[in-house]
């Protein structure tokens, strides 16, 4: 039994690729001036990402035998209303996920071809929507025809994701050497300029640092895989946030280099267009850097077009699968989402995603520009989706107080009181930053943010009440 445990590293490189991308080094700069933002990723890692990766940690050692992640942890510490509710907003927070995937592909593709961002920009918002929603529609097609044919192709293109980061990183710190008249950008690294100022923008930005380091429960299965878990998670967890920590330090001083935040933040039109394109100016100015032209560039262009595209058809049908396959939250659901067709696809679930998350796309077609809708999108995920890790500080304050109900291989803190402290602490932080992280100075943007949850959340109370009712007049 033991021969087949993995090593503590093993784990600790499997959470790293699951939970890290270059996008979040690029949203922090963005987003926190800057080199200013280090000093939040470390005040994020040490508060937050630390205890929830070491809570995660329990809830899958605890429940070992339990396959369905979250709602099975829900549904053993609580009951199966509330593990539907838990499955419900899991599988909601993929909306926004997945409007943006669709219009994230698109924009990779054109910079594959064109090499720039402009001309995608200077394309009508209306037409780059309708072809956005187009795309959406052909790939819940393919959802519904029970062909995942691009699941091995987001394995690859995440991977590759994950190896160009680091190598971003490493051919960033040597190119000055390589290159020393490439005109880079000169840093201070004087304490005024590394300590934010703690104003509106900062605290209603804080949902995009809880969305870059949230996802660590997808390795919770592994806890009990892992060479004495009570000593061998820990060290695994706190290894990761290591990992990310100096990712994301060694990542935003390379964007440093390259970026001056004073032009990031000279108007809202050169925000958005940083905000959209700087991901792939960085890894053209890099080319630059090494006399290989667009090269560094088309290849990031093309493996994040692989991945955008192959992780929406996965975003479709996964969440989907995990809400309307749990049998003990079917109740709740009615009869109608449970049909499924000749491929085993739940062909009226797709089309409800088809409908809300075509919804999102069609409304920023009016949108003035296509930057601007992208901006948006990464906000709008910011709100939403770290919603789903509430659940989790819920399912792990539970647990604690079932006392030993379940018992656990390995625990995060013995003492109870700690214990509770650290859930309620993360929970509290979570859902402020996704309420703080709705504001926005833009009017549009601002009611995107609060009426998406809020529909979202109505469907979910209101599929219940459909399914009792049918339940009723079936008994009549």
């Amino acid at each position: 039994m033991d021969s087949k445990r993995m090593k503590w590293t093993t784990l600790a490189f499997m959470a790293f690729s699951t939970v890290w991308g270059f996008g979040n080094v690029l949203n922090g700069f963005v987003y926190f001036n800057g080199i200013q933002v280090i000093f939040s990723w470390i005040l994020m890692f040490a508060l937050y990402f630390v205890p929830y990766a070491l809570m995660v940690g329990e809830l899958g050692s605890a429940f070992k035998t339990s396959g369905g992640g979250v709602s099975s942890w829900i549904l053993s510490t609580t009951g199966p209303k509330v593990a539907y509710y838990a499955g419900w907003t899991y599988w909601a927070c993929h909306i926004t996920y997945i409007a943006s995937k669709s219009s994230g592909g698109l924009k990779a593709l054109s910079w594959a071809i064109f090499r720039n961002g402009e001309t995608y920009d200077t394309f009508p918002t209306l037409a780059v929507q309708l072809v956005t929603f187009a795309i959406l529609l052909l790939f819940c097609f393919v959802a519904s025809r029970g062909l995942n044919p691009l699941k091995k192709l987001a394995t690859i293109a995440g991977t590759s994701m994950f190896v160009m980061s680091i190598l971003y990183i490493l051919m960033m710190f040597a190119a000055p050497a390589i290159n020393p008249n490439a005109g880079f950008v000169s840093m201070d690294f004087g304490m005024k300029n590394l300590i934010p100022q703690f104003d509106v923008k900062y605290f209603t930005s804080l949902s995009i640092l809880v969305f870059a380091v949230g996802g660590c429960e997808k390795i919770s299965p592994y806890v009990n895989k892992v060479e004495n878990p009570s000593k061998g998670f820990p060290r695994s967890m706190i290894t990761l946030a290591i990992m990310v920590v100096v990712c994301a330090i060694l990542g935003t001083i390379s964007m440093g280099m390259m970026f001056d935040p004073a032009e990031i933040n000279a108007s809202a039109e050169s925000f958005n267009a940083y905000n959209s394109n700087g991901s792939y100016w960085a890894f053209q100015k890099l080319g630059n850097y090494y006399h290989v032209g667009d090269l560094l560039l088309i290849i990031y262009a093309v493996c994040n077009m692989i991945g955008q595209l192959s992780t929406l058809v996965i975003s479709i049908d996964a969440p989907l699968r995990m809400l309307l396959d749990n049998e003990d939250a079917r109740e709740f659901i009615p009869s109608g989402l449970l049909k499924k067709n000749d491929a085993g696809a739940y062909v009226n679930g797709i089309k409800m995603v088809a409908v809300l998350s075509g919804s999102i796309i069609l409304i920023q077609s009016f949108v003035p520009g296509a930057a601007a809708v992208l901006k948006q999108l990464t906000k709008l995920n910011s709100v939403c989706m770290p919603l789903r890790y509430l659940w989790v500080f819920f399912a792990y304050m539970a647990l604690r107080k079932a006392g030993d109900k379940f018992p656990a291989e390995y625990r995060f803190v013995k003492n109870q009181g700690v214990a509770l402290f650290f859930g309620a602490w993360c929970f509290i932080v979570t859902a402020a930053s996704c309420i703080l992280g709705m504001y926005d100075t833009d009017p549009f943007t601002f009611a995107l943010n609060v009426i998406t949850p809020l529909v979202l959340t109505a469907l979910g109370v209101v599929l219940p009440i459909i399914a009792k009712n049918e339940k009723k007049t079936g008994n009549k």
